[in-house]
C-alpha cells in the first residue's frame, strides 16, 4: 500500500474517532442541559471532563503521528518521563538513591528510546531488564544507605519497568517490518490506543448499567463482572471491525483484540494494587478527569509488549 493509501486510512480512523467525540460531547450537554439544569452534577461534570480530555489526547497523538516516527517516539519519550516522575514520586526513597534515580531518568530513559528510534531490538529488548537492574541497586548500595534497601531499590527498578520498558513498546510498533504492511505501521499504534482504550471505556458503560458483582473489590471497586465481560467482548467486536486497518483477517483481529483487552484489564488491577498500597486514590492530576498519567495508561502498559510480541513473532518472517 502506497504513502497516499496509508495516510487516508489513519485519517479515516481519526475521523471516526472524532465522529465518537462528537456524539459524546452533545449526549454531555444535553444532559448538563436537561439533567442537570445547568447545575453542578458530579456524574455529569465528570463526564464532561473526561470528553474534554479525551479530545486533548487525541489532539495530541494526531499531532505526534503528524510528525511520524520521529514525533511518536518524542511523544512517548514525555509520556514515559512523566509516568516514571508520578511513579517515583510515590515511591518510598532515601538520599542514597538519588545516583540510581538519576541513572533511571537521564540514562535509562533517553537511551532505550534511542536504541529504539536506531531500531536495535537486540539491545532495547534487553538493556532494562539486564543492564539497568543490575546497574541501580549497585549506585543504590554505593550510597552507603540499607535502610529498608530491598524495597528502595526493587521499587525504582519497577517503575522502570513499567513506565519505560513496557511504554516505549508502543513506538516500537515502528520498526516492526511486517510484509505487505510497509509505511502503516502508525495503524498498529492506532488499533492497540483505540481497542485497550475502547475496552475501558465501555468496561465502565456496562458496569455502570449493569454492574453488580466486583470482581476485585479491594483493588478496584469500581470494577464488576458484568462491565468486565461487556466491555471486553463489545473491544473485541471493536478490534475485528478495525481487521480492516491491519495485516490482521477479522479473526485475527479479534482474537488480538482478545487478549490485549484482557492484558488491559490486568494491568489496571496491578496498578491499582499499587495505588491502594500507597494509599492514593489517583497517580495524579495531570489529566482533567483522568487523574495522572499512570491512570490513563494502567492498561496499556501491560497490553503493548505482549501485543508487540505477538506482532513480531507471528507477523515478521
Amino acid at each position: 500500500m502506497n504513502t497516499a493509501s496509508s495516510t487516508q486510512t489513519t485519517l479515516t480512523l481519526f475521523g471516526g474517532v472524532a465522529c465518537v467525540l462528537i456524539v459524546a460531547s452533545a449526549i454531555g450537554a444535553l444532559l448538563k442541559w436537561r439533567v442537570a439544569k445547568g447545575l453542578p452534577n458530579a456524574v455529569i461534570d465528570n463526564l464532561n471532563s473526561r470528553v474534554n480530555a479525551w479530545w486533548v489526547m487525541v489532539a495530541v497523538i494526531g499531532l505526534a503521528f503528524a510528525f511520524g516516527k520521529g514525533g511518536v517516539i518524542v511523544l512517548f519519550y514525555l509520556i514515559s518521563f512523566y509516568a516514571l516522575r508520578e511513579f517515583i514520586s510515590l515511591a518510598y526513597t532515601r538520599r542514597g538513591d538519588h545516583h540510581a534515580i538519576a541513572l533511571a531518568f537521564f540514562v535509562a530513559l533517553p537511551v532505550q528510546y534511542f536504541l529504539i528510534w536506531i531500531d536495535w531490538y537486540g539491545l532495547y529488548e534487553i538493556f532494562i531488564p539486564v543492564y539497568a537492574f543490575l546497574v541501580l541497586p549497585i549506585l543504590a548500595a554505593m550510597g552507603g544507605d540499607t535502610r529498608r534497601f530491598l524495597e528502595r531499590t526493587s521499587k525504582i527498578q519497577w517503575g522502570l519497568m513499567v513506565c519505560v520498558f513496557c511504554i516505549s513498546h508502543v513506538p516500537a510498533l515502528l520498526t516492526l517490518p511486517i510484509p505487505g504492511f510497509e509505511d502503516r505501521n502508525l495503524l498498529l499504534i492506532a488499533f492497540l490506543v483505540i481497542v485497550v482504550q475502547g475496552s475501558d471505556v465501555l468496561q465502565y458503560v456496562w458496569g455502570k448499567l449493569f454492574g453488580k458483582r466486583k470482581v476485585a473489590p479491594e483493588l478496584s471497586p469500581s470494577k464488576t463482572w458484568e462491565g468486565l465481560i461487556g466491555g471486553v467482548a463489545s473491544a473485541t467486536a471493536l478490534g475485528a471491525a478495525l481487521s480492516w486497518a491491519t495485516p490482521f483477517t477479522p479473526w485475527q483481529a479479534a482474537l488480538m483484540a482478545l487478549t490485549i483487552c484482557v492484558m488491559g484489564f490486568f494491568g489496571g488491577l496491578v496498578m491499582s494494587a499499587i495505588k491502594r498500597d500507597r494509599g492514593v486514590k489517583d497517580w495524579g492530576t495531570m489529566i482533567e478527569g483522568h487523574g495522572g498519567m499512570l491512570d490513563r495508561l494502567d492498561s496499556v502498559i501491560f497490553a503493548a509488549p505482549i501485543y508487540f510480541h505477538v506482532l513480531r513473532y507471528w507477523w515478521v518472517p
